[in-house]
Formats: C-alpha cells, sequence, structure tokens
C-alpha cells in the first residue's frame, strides 16, 4: 500500500478483508499513510480491534468501524458499502440538512430514507460499526456535524450496551451544541429481559448504565429529544429546527 501512497494521494480506504487478515491491513494502511480508514469486516476480537484504534489514534487517522457499512455525503461521495446497490442508494439518501448516525449499517439507511421522504434530506451518514470496540463514537464524530455548515440537525440510532450513548449527553452538555439531536433506541424490551443479548455483538448488556432504560434517561436529560418509533424521527427534526 506504501508503494500507492508514495506515488499518488490517497485519502482514504475501505477494509473488507476476511476477518484473519483485517488487523493486518488497517495496520498497513495507517503505516501508508492513510488517515480515513473504514473497516467493515465484523467479528474482530476486542484485543486486536482495541490495538487498531489505540494504532490509529497514535497516528492521527480516523478510523470508523469495524462492522459498519462506511458513509454517505449524499451527491458527493460513497465510502464504503452503504445503502447497498447503487439504484436504491440514490433514492434512500437524497442532499439535505440532516446528519444521522447509527451502530446498524441497515437502519441508517432506513432512517435516511424516512428523512428523504420527509422531504429533510441527509447532510452526511456514518455507519460508526455494531462491534463492542470500535473507531470513532457518537462523541467522537458529534463535533464534525457541528463544523459543518449544511448539517441543522443530527439523529442517532442507539442499540442496547456500551457507553455511547453517556458520552454522548455528556459531550452535548459540556459543549453546548448547536445542533439539535434526534435519537432512537432500539431493543427497550431488553429491559424486562436482563441477560437477553440482541443484534450486534456490541449489544452485550451488563451493567445499568448500558441499558436502553438508561441510555433514554440520560440522553432527554441532556435535551435530546427520544423519539418513541423510527416514523417519528422526522417530525421530531422538524420540530426542533422550527420547520
Amino acid at each position: 500500500m506504501r508503494e500507492i501512497t508514495e506515488k499518488e494521494r490517497v485519502d482514504g480506504t475501505v477494509i473488507t478483508v476476511p476477518l484473519a487478515f483485517a488487523p493486518d491491513a488497517a495496520y498497513e494502511a495507517i503505516d501508508a499513510g492513510i488517515k480515513e480508514i473504514i473497516i467493515i469486516t465484523e467479528g474482530i476480537p476486542r484485543r486486536d480491534a482495541s490495538a487498531i484504534v489505540e494504532y490509529a489514534e497514535l497516528h492521527g487517522a480516523r478510523l470508523i468501524g469495524p462492522n459498519c457499512l462506511g458513509l454517505i455525503v449524499p451527491d458527493v461521495c460513497r465510502f464504503g458499502s452503504l445503502g447497498g446497490p447503487a439504484v436504491d442508494c440514490r433514492k434512500a439518501f437524497k442532499p439535505g440538512v440532516v446528519g444521522v448516525m447509527s451502530r446498524s449499517g441497515g437502519m441508517t439507511t432506513e432512517i435516511c430514507n424516512a428523512l428523504t421522504l420527509s422531504g429533510l434530506g441527509v447532510s452526511t451518514a456514518i455507519s460508526i460499526g455494531g462491534d463492542p470496540v470500535i473507531g470513532s463514537t457518537y462523541a467522537d464524530l458529534i463535533p464534525l456535524f457541528e463544523a459543518d455548515e449544511d448539517t441543522k440537525a443530527v439523529v442517532v440510532y442507539s442499540e442496547p450496551g456500551g457507553t455511547a450513548e453517556a458520552e454522548l449527553a455528556r459531550w452535548t452538555q459540556e459543549h453546548k451544541s448547536r445542533l439539535p439531536i434526534v435519537a432512537f433506541v432500539a431493543g427497550r424490551f431488553m429491559d424486562e429481559m436482563p441477560g437477553m443479548s440482541f443484534g450486534h455483538a456490541g449489544t452485550v448488556v451488563n451493567k445499568k448504565v448500558d441499558s436502553p432504560a438508561d441510555k433514554m434517561r440520560r440522553m432527554r436529560e441532556a435535551g435530546i429529544s427520544v423519539a418513541e418509533e423510527i416514523g417519528d424521527i422526522p417530525n421530531l427534526v422538524r420540530e426542533r429546527i422550527g420547520n
């Protein structure tokens, strides 16, 4: 890879190799000086994923994933496989004012499609990854949306497990975010079924802060609107941006 970066400008890379080769592919990209790295490969062991994340941070590279589908800026670029076939992607993702971050690649497309049909459209959509250890969390990425003049609101799709929502809530409170945020928390039935695993590997719940109910409480306390249904998201966004 370095042979290419020494001759050509390379802004980013998408890693889709089999699991056994994914860590080496990530290290090779980082060593070659690539600063934007998306890892679509899923199931990388936590120890290996943590090492990749740390190595990327030490070298000033931004890592999205593992176990993600990448990102889209509608009518500008698609970096990864988010949205599926191009013909479907063009229908679901239209330029607009709402940024989207989601643990689920499929739900990223569903939410963006709803925003497109409502006339709000999408500024940038990011599938951040469903594995337990990922390179960029909601709190890591929200400053990029803050700096984007085209983004007027942000939608977050959340799943059980992890502390990413608590970190986002704390960030919005500490930095007085200019952006209204609307969130949807999946897997609420898990509050009534302790010990049940759901969806992605990153949704293993083992403490109170991980529960859907706790995520919803923390986000609401931080001023984040929490939708009861996916279909409520566009209207909540319109209410928050006064449109």
